[in-house]
């Protein structure tokens, strides 16, 4: 008689047939012949693209497990649940896996079934009989874990497995929590495609996981809608874009684009920079008043009759006429563009109703003949001109007496003053536009043209934007939904949100549903409870992150004995720092004020320590990042070496924002921060 095997060799042997299954499942998506269905060449490309994706949306990541839990259902679920599937045992994991039978072997986290996996506790079971979850090494199954949610006796726990999922060292991109997400998180993550949802969460929270795996979730559950609609995740710079790139094709997701705000308001070329003070006013929410007031400023009322030749007949429309027409197409506040194209047709349809009045029996050909007529284009030119976004922004921004006019009683003169060029360029090409021009000119554009709408749009690290960007980000999702993600505490700009409520309210957004994350899943306690020592001074009433994670020893306070700064005593001690994270597995970030990265990156060079830019990808022979404070936001390392504090609070404009930087340098590191300082440590923080 054969000795049954024991549950991690049958778990493995499941993991073996469902790998086999989903290259069975490739190979036949690989072998699809569309030769005889398509009944030309545009058909034929189209289908060979969806084919395509299909295949690559198959791929097995060999470190990437193919299913991590497994539920066992005291009763079988709902057919039109489980897949198809009956039964009551289900593996839950990244994609759907069948067998040559259809039926399932691996079910998508994302399927109602598999909701319980997320949810059930001892309290809610949800007629879970067992959860099980299970471990993996690289890419083979090594361990497993049970819990008996209907067997009252057994205790509640925290999951050893998950604790160590969420723990481990990650060499690479961003990791996906798919296998880690919890109930608080889930619940945001499967909230519906109509509502907009805003989640205020602290550092190590994983709120841009959230984010990113509703995007995966809401594909999931509507995926025609959003693939005619389309989705966009927001990120604030490239690097952070690219350090998150990776997660979604983890998730099965292949077809969310991804852009910067600047990305997205690239009207022009961006060549400027402006102060402070001018970039807050620029990016008030008040430029939009001035904008529209500018831009009507252009339609005049007719003075002339408009008088219109067809063969023996002409056709007069009184000034007075005219006007009302103008009037009305004012009143009803449409964009200038839509308006300066019905203009002409209004006018036509004027002269029809003299000709029907005269007997004749005139039909749509004649009014748009009438409406292409050179005396209705040339009183449309003269009443309602058109007008071109950069132009208008470059007049306000150049012109003294026009912003004064449109601006009245919006900005006052020390505002204006501060936003008008000294030395007006030439023309929209010569000019040296900044970012916050771009948003200007992108806000005008939409007054002229409605700018096309998206079916879900992810806005990250949304609490560095100005009211005008969030317009603009609202703009391309008027007619879907948003899921934005920040923390206050984290906002380094001058013009940072103040309340998600004001900041909803400028995205278009007002109803949107705000969550707080506060239970912290990355960050040590130790690290965490350090960095909150600033909250009281940078986010009053706030909320402090209740880290989950015990990490005796995480956190080491370096003093160096010397007074300068930039001597190569602190940069000595920074790289004996890093050189002693090194020794542990897994990513080191050196984060420094950006005035530091030039003498700290000669020094590494120096002593021969390979390092790489924010952004770009750790192998396992280079795990050190250098990273200069401005870009270290969204960023996480398993360890960080925190150069001269005092630096990075010095290297802003202001001490709020400085304090506000500091703490997202603080608060990078998965499993081990090493402060070293030489200057003293800033008063909030010294505790």
């Amino acid at each position: 008689m054969h000795a049954q095997p024991d549950p991690l060799s049958r778990e493995r042997n499941h993991l073996a047939a469902s790998r086999s299954a989903l290259r069975a499942m490739r190979e036949d998506a690989e072998a699809l012949d569309i030769r005889d269905v398509t009944a030309n060449w545009v058909n034929a490309a189209v289908l060979q693209s969806q084919i395509d994706e299909r295949i690559k949306s198959l791929a097995d990541l060999s470190h990437t497990p193919l299913f991590f839990g497994r539920l066992d259902y005291l009763h079988a679920p709902g057919a039109e649940q489980a897949e198809g599937a009956e039964g009551e045992q289900f593996y839950i994991g990244r994609r759907h896996v069948h067998d040559s039978d259809g039926d399932p072997m691996v079910i998508d986290w994302r399927a109602p079934v598999s909701q319980p996996f997320y949810r059930a506790s001892k309290k809610a079971p949800m007629d879970i009989a067992l959860r099980r979850r299970f471990g993996y090494t690289g890419g083979d199954l090594t361990a497993y874990e049970d819990e008996h949610l209907s067997d009252a006796d057994e205790a509640e726990r925290t999951s050893k497995l998950l604790q160590q999922e969420i723990e481990r060292p990650r060499v690479g991109p961003m990791r996906d929590i798919v296998a880690t997400i919890q109930p608080e998180q889930d619940e945001i993550v499967r909230s519906g495609l109509g509502g907009s949802v805003c989640v205020q969460g602290g550092p190590g929270t994983g709120k841009t996981a959230v984010g990113l795996h509703r995007v995966a979730y809401l594909l999931y559950a509507h995926r025609e809608r959003l693939a005619r609609t389309g989705t966009l995740v927001i990120g604030p710079n490239k690097s952070f874009l690219h350090y998150i790139e990776q997660v979604l094709p983890a998730l099965g997701e292949l077809e969310v684009k991804q852009a910067t705000v600047d990305d997205l308001v690239a009207h022009v070329e961006v060549r400027g920079t402006d102060e402070a003070a001018a970039a807050v006013v620029k990016g008030d929410a008040r430029m939009a008043a001035v904008l529209r007031k500018a831009l009507r400023s252009h339609v005049s009322m007719p003075e002339e009759p408009v008088v219109v030749v067809r063969g023996s007949r002409r056709w007069r429309i009184p000034a007075y006429e005219l006007e009302e027409i103008v009037g009305e197409l004012l009143a009803r506040d449409i964009r200038y563009g839509a308006a300066r194209d019905a203009l002409p047709q209004r006018i036509a349809h004027a002269v029809l109703v003299r000709m029907e009045q005269a007997g004749e029996a005139p039909d749509d050909r004649v009014q748009d003949a009438v409406a292409r007529n050179a005396a209705v284009k040339a009183a449309v030119k003269a009443v309602w001109p058109p007008v071109d976004p950069a132009k208008l922004v470059l007049r306000l921004l150049s012109d003294a007496e026009f912003l004064a006019t449109h601006a009245e009683g919006i900005l006052d003169h020390e505002e204006q003053k501060l936003i008008l060029w000294a030395k007006p360029p030439r023309s929209v090409k010569a000019a040296k536009w900044s970012a916050a021009d771009a948003v200007l000119i992108d806000e005008a554009g939409d007054l002229v043209a409605r700018t096309h709408s998206l079916g879900h749009v992810v806005l990250d690290e949304a609490q560095d934007l100005s009211p005008m960007q969030y317009r603009a980000v609202g703009r391309r999702c008027t007619t879907g939904s948003a899921t934005v993600l920040g923390d206050l505490a984290q906002g380094t700009t001058p013009w940072a949100t103040r309340s998600w409520e004001q900041a909803l309210e400028h995205l278009g957004k007002g109803d949107a549903v705000v969550e707080e994350l506060t239970a912290g899943f990355r960050v040590p306690r130790e690290v965490i409870a350090f960095a909150s020592r600033l909250l009281p001074s940078i986010a009053p009433g706030l909320a402090e992150v209740r880290s989950v994670r015990e990490s005796p020893g995480s956190l080491v306070v370096r003093h160096v004995t010397d007074t300068d700064a930039a001597s190569p005593g602190l940069d000595a001690a920074s790289l004996e720092a890093c050189a002693e994270s090194l020794r542990q597995e897994g990513s080191i970030g050196l984060i420094a004020a950006d005035a530091r990265i030039p003498a700290l990156a000669e020094a590494l060079g120096a002593a021969g320590m390979t390092y790489l830019s924010p952004g770009e990808e750790t192998t396992p022979d280079t795990r050190l990042t250098l990273v200069p404070a401005s870009l270290a936001k969204g960023l996480e390392y398993d360890y960080v070496v925190l150069d001269e504090p005092a630096a990075v609070v010095d290297g802003e404009p202001d001490e709020r924002t400085g304090l506000r930087r500091l703490y997202v340098a603080l608060t990078r590191a998965v499993s081990g921060l090493t402060v070293v300082h030489s200057a003293a440590l800033p008063e909030q923080l010294a505790g």
